[in-house]
């Protein structure tokens, strides 16, 4: 089989050390503990957004008892309904834009990907995500315009003739990509033209596009079971092993992917902790926490950057480049891994922007228990956009959205004509966990009673919000809870 083929892509020595380091012989391994150590280090950092990836591919498209389940591959589950607490399969989840969600299968064919005509005033967007979770490609308002099209997604290796047919033709890095399409709602009264919408999204295998006959159906794959918190513990290296079946290397990452075969990933045979001899285990998964303390360090440091989701998300290219300019690291992995954890599938920085309040003005970490905020926008000072903006409330402790009496998540954009003004004609937004009264309340963003976190999405960020030429206004503390 193709995949078979290339997990062997690194050759005979390193397949060979491979099939010693990962099945134990008598206890003993053929990688010291120390190699081990730093061998799971550095394959946690590369290979953790793949273990999220594959979370969401198994509990969207393969997993028919979850919540979250979607639909088989090469179908789109759609939703006319907003994201609440209630979803939790995605940290940090975006409530603006009702979304459909599917995972495509391109191992036997290639896929046709349609969209509708749609409303000029009206924001969409397809983002198309391989399975390192680059995002390579984009279909929508911004990107390719308002008209109906069809787009023609390649896996790796077809090289099948392409018609004229289609509006553009996007090769892709792995077997499986994943297909988000975010269609803007303007308000509930508008969640029925929005399902409507939704039904005219289409994912067509090539043959049933072009009405010929069916190649074979690819091989059956025994998916692995998805275990629950699995992506920070060892157990998330059995996942990645098995994602590197199905992604292609790229000349970027023969060098790192020949040393993780020395540890069985990506080698033949799959990668398994019981395996292991026990003082290789515990280098293991010592090197995973290390990988993680690793990951949070960098994220604290980074975090401070108002534009920091412009340069973590993005095509493969672009992580690179990226990493280079803007951190001057030699690899995206370390980016990579932090967008995967703060925000597994965040749009790239043309499609849009998340600038995030960890801290108020004071530098202090977020918590509703012990003070209330507000954030000012100057009458001249929203954010500046092409289509729209929004800032949503995430609960510190589990990234996911707030249960509160308003079953309000965000404020965005199209909800301002109900806000009232200061005399100066500044935006005022109240940032707390108790209900405000009076024309607040409108204006209220329920915080939970703890650690919070907030994030600004601009979809179409304007020039000045990309260079940071506009910045967003700092969180002040109005008070003490209780106080």
């Amino acid at each position: 089989m193709r995949q078979s083929a290339r997990r062997r892509f690194s050759g005979t020595v390193a397949v060979t050390l491979a099939l010693a380091a990962g099945c134990g012989t008598d206890g003993q391994d053929s990688v010291s503990p120390e190699e081990a150590r730093e061998l799971a280090r550095e394959a946690w950092i590369y290979g953790f957004p793949m273990a999220v990836n594959y979370k969401t591919l198994y509990e969207y498209a393969v997993n028919e008892d979850s919540p979250d389940y979607k639909g088989p591959f090469n179908t789109l589950g759609c939703e006319a309904r907003l994201f609440t607490p209630d979803d939790r399969a995605v940290v940090t989840p975006n409530s603006d834009t009702p979304y459909c969600m599917g995972w495509i299968d391109l191992r036997a064919e290639p896929v046709v990907f349609s969209v509708p005509a749609m409303d000029e005033d009206r924001y969409y967007s397809v983002q198309l995500i391989d399975g390192y979770t680059h995002n390579f490609a984009y279909i929508g308002s911004l990107s390719t315009g308002s008209e109906a099209g069809s787009y023609l997604l390649t896996g790796p290796g077809w090289e099948g003739e392409v018609s004229e047919d289609f509006d553009d033709v996007f090769p892709v890095e792995s077997d499986f990509a994943l297909a988000i399409v975010r269609t803007q709602l303007f308000g509930e009264d508008d969640l029925v033209r929005v399902g409507e919408i939704q039904e005219d999204y289409v994912i067509q295998p090539l043959s049933a596009y072009q009405g010929t006959a069916a190649p074979p159906a690819a091989p059956e794959i025994d998916f692995p079971t998805w275990t629950e918190g699995a992506e920070l513990t060892a157990q998330s290296l059995e996942y990645i092993d098995f994602m590197l079946d199905f992604v292609e290397p790229s000349p970027q990452d023969v060098a790192v992917r020949e040393r993780l075969a020395a540890l069985g990933l990506g080698a033949e045979g799959r990668f398994d902790l019981d395996q292991l001899g026990p003082s290789t285990r515990e280098a293991v998964e010592a090197g995973v926490q290390e990988a993680q303390e690793e990951l949070m360090a960098w994220i604290e440091l980074s975090q401070s950057d108002p534009l920091i989701s412009t340069k973590i998300f993005g095509t493969r290219d672009f992580l690179i480049r990226s990493a280079r300019e803007a951190f001057d690291l030699d690899r995206p992995d370390l980016p990579r891994a932090a967008a995967a954890f703060n925000g597994l599938y965040g749009n790239s920085a043309a499609e849009a922007m998340y600038p995030a309040y960890f801290t108020d003005a004071d530098g202090r970490p977020l918590d509703a228990s012990t003070y209330s905020y507000l954030l000012r926008f100057p009458a001249d000072g929203l954010p500046p956009t092409e289509a729209f903006w929004s800032l949503t409330m995430y609960d510190g402790q589990t990234q996911l959205l707030i249960e509160n009496p308003l079953d309000r998540y965000l404020i965005n954009s199209t909800m301002l004509e109900e806000m009232s003004r200061e005399a100066d004609g500044s935006l005022v937004l109240v940032i707390q966990r108790d209900e405000p009264s009076g024309d607040e309340r409108a204006r209220w963003l329920p915080a939970p009673d703890g650690p919070f976190y907030l994030v600004l999405r601009l979809y179409g960020p304007e020039d000045e919000a990309l260079s940071g030429e506009w910045a967003p206004p700092p969180l002040e503390v109005t008070g003490e809870v209780g106080g």
